[in-house]
């Protein structure tokens, strides 16, 4: 699919690779700092009390859990992103609409949109926009470390919110779980540290993400979250996330049991994002 247009107002259309700085030792202890500064920012130009407002008048929740159950044995989490990181510039033909109405249109269970300016070049307003033009859920994928972000992944319209354990302490992680909730959403809670398990499952998640990179040094292991799959109960419908490259890689997961997948930046680079979210997918 030829994504066409561009999304690069406000933006630079070129991106070094954040994880060749010879300076970086964290990289997410690193945007988790300048994520703080964003945040302060906002909630000066928006008050919590008008993004509370704007609530009251914003989409209703769609199901993002039940979207992919349904799609059993493995959903498709499709995930629009210009640039990442580890990777730099990903797409320069990128028109965020476009592309989640192919993914929605090739069968994505859900829909996965990084809304982070300075690392991933996204924006809360691609989510408002793929929000109105989708019918599958949609999920605020940022690095969400405050309520006042949860007030606005849901005044944008977002279903879901991604929360990464490894930014977040216990009780960090259990005010923005109920805050989610709280608002009618659903939260991704992803872990890379095996250690950070326990915490996260205390909190009893419908919905738990595994995320095969590291976030320290950007390197990706499919296995890793195949040997945390039987520690996960059943029930806790569970994501494999980075690293997904082919249909022989979505099939290994499905057959370890893991029901759902999250790809991104392997459907960006696609020339024909339709047609590759099908290979992985197996639709002939």
């Amino acid at each position: 699919m030829p994504a066409g247009g561009s999304d690069t107002a406000g933006k630079v259309d070129t991106a070094t690779p954040f994880c060749q700085s010879p300076n970086v030792a964290d990289i997410l202890a690193t945007i988790c700092e300048h994520k703080r500064t964003e945040i302060a920012a906002a909630r000066r130009a928006v008050p919590e009390g008008e993004l509370e407002q704007q609530i009251a008048s914003a989409p209703t929740v769609r199901d993002f859990v039940d979207a992919l159950r349904v799609k059993h044995p493995l959903g498709l989490i499709a995930e629009v992103k210009k640039a990442s990181p580890s990777a730099g510039l990903i797409r320069a033909d990128f028109d965020p609409v476009a592309i989640a109405q192919t993914y929605a249109a090739h069968g994505a269970a859900c829909l996965s949109v990084l809304t982070d300016e300075r690392y991933f070049q996204g924006s809360l307003e691609s989510l408002r926009r793929i929000r109105a033009a989708v019918d599958v859920p949609v999920l605020r994928k940022d690095f969400i470390l405050d309520r006042y972000q949860v007030l606005e992944a849901r005044a944008a319209g977002a279903d879901c919110v991604l929360l990464i354990a490894e930014c977040l302490d216990d009780a960090e992680l259990a005010d923005l779980h109920a805050c989610a909730t709280g608002l009618g959403m659903a939260a991704l809670i992803e872990i890379y540290d095996p250690g950070n398990l326990d915490r996260v499952l205390a909190l009893d998640p419908p919905l738990v993400g595994v995320n095969n990179r590291n976030l320290k040094t950007m390197t990706t292991d499919l296995g890793h979250c195949i040997e945390l799959r039987a520690r996960i109960p059943q029930q806790v419908l569970m994501v494999g996330e980075s690293g997904i490259h082919s249909r022989g890689d979505a099939l290994r997961l499905q057959q370890a049991g893991i029901h759902a997948i999250l790809v991104g930046e392997t459907l960006m680079r696609s020339p024909d994002i339709g047609a590759k979210v099908d290979e992985l997918l197996g639709v002939k």
